[in-house]
């Protein structure tokens, strides 16, 4: 009972949030990379599958939004840090400049890696160059802040993390050396609700994270669960206090232990990668103070991934690793229940894996995009050769597939 009790209020609070025909964050309406409903296609090749494709107007690896076919996407123009609304037929509806870009370093990063985020009432969206900007669905700005004043950008590559919505407020985790915040603003005007300073000592580069914070529920208490300076930490949603804490991710106190990827949820735990790739675990999701000895469940050496964030399905996570291999893990007890793997290449996975229809959706950076049955064991269906890089994921919605590449948007529906 304790456990129907806990976790009731986490799928009541995302249905109030978003429909199973909204994609309203870069993960999903459940923060899973998964979708339960409609049917996309595995040929990306047969140009009867695809419904339009779109020029972009600058380099952006950020992953598109849907919100009542609605699709809303930043990236750059002219210089500018830009969030551009797209028709569900493929046409611009509105274009609105946030304020001047800070361009990306990486070849497979941007100066617009975060995705935007909606309640169905306003856009909010977050770039490199710190700008955090609301803006109504029709395109109005309603507020912007600069969150630079928090601090120089010590990350060794480019800005990942995207904003997250709570009841009240839109919060952004600042996760880099010796000024690292959690950050939570009133939707309406952009005010400081609170901030709470995340630091923590670690070897180098450990105290970097690039992953998104999930909202839950948490003990009765509505909570931001926050990934990274090796420790995973569930804050009070109404003024960013911990409620509990779960460390030993870097025993050996290992240099640039960065965390990249995002984590998981599935019923009372989180599956985290952790370790460049090299681990797993499972946490459970409840306690209070420091739950390091009580709540870690398992660990499995020698698998996990780096860049791409797990997806949940069917009560079972899916990993692709950076360089191909696939998982199916029990989060239970961490037990693989299956693995294979796409081609080999040189070429490494960025982009985060997205199932739908039974099928998982897999770009490696080169932009051959992969499509795998899951159904019953892993069985590899198509090799899609989208002829530009892919970093973004991709997002499965109503009945269509969304592609972001290094160029352009691409919208395919199964005939």
């Amino acid at each position: 009972m304790r456990f129907l009790t806990q976790f009731i209020p986490v799928f009541a609070l995302t249905a109030t949030i978003a429909s199973a025909d909204n994609w309203p964050s870069w993960r999903g309406p459940n923060h899973s990379g998964s979708t339960v409903s409609g049917k996309y296609p595995a040929d990306l090749t047969n140009p009867a599958n695809l419904a339009w494709k779109l020029a972009l107007t600058g380099k952006g690896c950020s992953t598109p939004i849907v919100w009542e076919n609605r699709i809303f996407i930043t990236g750059p123009k002219k210089g500018q840090d830009t969030v551009t609304s797209i028709s569900w037929d493929g046409k611009i509806l509105w274009e609105k400049s946030i304020g001047k870009e800070r361009r990306g370093k990486h070849r497979n990063g941007s100066g617009s890696n975060p995705s935007c985020i909606t309640d169905g009432e306003s856009i909010f969206a977050y770039f490199k160059s710190g700008n955090l900007a609301a803006l109504s669905l029709d395109g109005k700005l309603l507020w912007k802040e600069n969150l630079m004043s928090y601090g120089h950008d010590s990350l060794f590559w480019d800005f990942g993390t995207s904003p997250v919505l709570t009841r009240k407020h839109v919060a952004m985790a600042l996760m880099r050396n010796g000024n690292s915040w959690l950050v939570a603003f009133e939707k309406g005007t952009g005010k400081v609700a609170w901030k709470m300073e995340r630091n923590f000592k670690t070897p180098v580069e450990g105290d970097h994270s690039y992953a998104t914070p999930i909202v839950s529920e948490q003990n009765g208490h509505e909570a931001i669960l926050v990934w990274g300076a090796e420790r995973f930490t569930a804050h009070d949603a109404a003024n960013g206090n911990i409620l509990w804490s779960c460390a030993g991710f870097n025993p050996t106190s290992k240099n640039n232990w960065v965390v990249v990827s995002s984590f998981v949820i599935v019923d009372d735990k989180a599956v985290i990668p952790y370790g460049r790739g090299a681990r797993l675990a499972g946490i459970e999701l409840d306690g209070e103070g420091d739950v390091t000895r009580t709540h870690r469940k398992w660990t499995v050496e020698g698998k996990g991934t780096f860049v791409p964030s797990p997806a949940a399905h069917g009560g079972k996570v899916y990993l692709v690793r950076d360089r191909g291999e696939v998982l199916c893990v029990n989060p239970k007890d961490g037990a693989i229940v299956w693995k294979d793997a796409f081609p080999k290449n040189r070429a490494s996975y960025y982009s985060s894996p997205t199932i739908a229809d039974n099928k998982i959706y897999s770009a490696r950076e080169d932009g051959m995009l992969f499509v795998a049955g899951i159904k019953n064991g892993f069985k590899l269906l198509t090799e899609n050769d989208m002829g530009e890089r892919i970093i973004a994921s991709p997002v499965s919605v109503n009945n269509s597939l969304l592609i972001r590449g290094e160029k352009h948007l691409y919208s395919f529906r199964q005939k």
